[in-house]
């Protein structure tokens, strides 16, 4: 899936048991691997779109939609997208296998 490249949110929908702290943790993973041109709330609507009806219940789905909630943006687009960029350098520089 164009959104999903690492299927790292297909696999959360196909673990048995798991938890809403898991699946936040899984979904920063995916945030994080999104390439800089990627709109990350397009990529949530588009996901939702894909898993929201045949599991509406599961903590994945809750997830997804916190994510699109404003109160999550602190700042300008702009700024958070800067931050995330240095993040991103952060953990690429103290990663001694990259």
């Amino acid at each position: 899936m164009e959104n999903d490249q690492k299927g790292l949110i297909l696999e959360s929908y196909n673990i048995e048991g798991i938890t809403e702290e898991e699946c936040r943790s899984i979904f920063f993973g995916w945030v994080l691997a999104l390439n800089d041109c990627t709109d990350p709330l397009k990529a949530i609507r588009n996901l939702l779109a894909t898993y929201e009806k045949s599991y509406p219940k599961h903590p994945m789905t809750r997830v997804l939609n916190e994510g699109l909630m404003k109160e999550n943006f602190k700042g300008s687009r702009r700024r958070g997208r800067k931050k995330l960029k240095q993040f991103r350098q952060l953990v690429k520089n103290s990663n001694p296998t990259s």
